[in-house]
């Protein structure tokens, strides 16, 4: 098994309009499957319909907390509908974000909490977007616990993706049970202490990803759009930073991506 993108925004205008070409690249580079990531009704939808197409495409459903206030009631009910879909394997990208001024904060809580509700009903796992937001997001993460413990389902199923936070966090983090999912930003010079967080992650609880057309990788950091055969660029950095060989990391994040996303197979 080659290596596993498990963030790529495959319906951005700027790769679905050569997605033949992208995931020709990916195949290439070794990149055997590809987690196409919604952030809204119409992204959800165009995901799968990519999914549909390309078998080492799955999908998500989804409302990224950025764009929470722009949602219609009827886009939840029809990301509820969705999330049955046999290709979707995830929900989100959810989370919270106080970096950017685009959607109150209390209308993203109430849009994570019901992706986690969403998630115990349907057992997908919840792809997880923090920016600038740790407490907020650990006080978030700590209420649903309690949910999970009051419903005996155990511990969260998520990962942080790109994660860029403290090694603390990443603790607190892999013991409600998520995992950690590092990008680009990993590969850049002045991400010393985010690989020294990276070191301290179990290696079955990595994830790597491209969060493609963004977060471009080192050597081609000043390029746009991020694809995702550039994820073999991140995980080469981190199996260097960890100590490891590329194909026994790309072996072993696939195998976590297989374990965290069930459905993917």
């Amino acid at each position: 098994m080659g290596w596993t993108d498990t963030h790529a925004h495959l319906a951005d205008e700027s790769l679905a309009d050569q997605i033949d070409l992208v995931l020709e690249r990916a195949a290439r580079a070794g990149v055997s499957r590809i987690l196409c990531v919604a952030v809204d009704a119409r992204s959800s939808e165009a995901a799968i319909k990519i999914a549909e197409k390309y078998p080492q495409v799955w999908a998500t459903v989804g409302i990224h907390p950025n764009y929470a206030n722009q949602a219609a009631e009827t886009d939840w009910e029809r990301i509820q509908d969705l999330a049955s879909h046999p290709r979707v394997c995830a929900l989100g990208e959810t989370g919270l974000d106080l970096h950017w001024d685009d959607c109150p904060f209390p209308i993203q809580q109430a849009n994570f909490a019901r992706h986690w509700q969403l998630s115990r009903d349907t057992q997908l796992p919840l792809i997880i977007h923090m920016r600038d937001c740790e407490p907020e997001m650990l006080q978030a993460l700590d209420e649903q616990q309690a949910l999970e413990e009051q419903s005996k389902a155990g511990v969260l199923r998520g990962v942080m993706h790109s994660f860029a936070g403290s090694t603390e966090i990443a603790a607190r983090c892999l013991s409600l049970g998520l995992y950690i999912s590092f990008a680009g930003m990993l590969t850049y010079k002045k991400s010393v202490e985010l690989r020294e967080t990276a070191k301290k992650i179990p290696m079955d609880r990595l994830l790597v990803e491209t969060d493609s057309p963004y977060l471009s990788p080192e050597p081609h950091r000043s390029r746009r759009p991020n694809e995702p055969a550039n994820v073999v660029f991140t995980g080469k950095c981190l199996a260097e930073t960890i100590g490891t060989s590329a194909q026994i990391l790309a072996e072993k994040t696939s195998e976590n991506a297989s374990r965290l996303f069930w459905k993917m197979m």
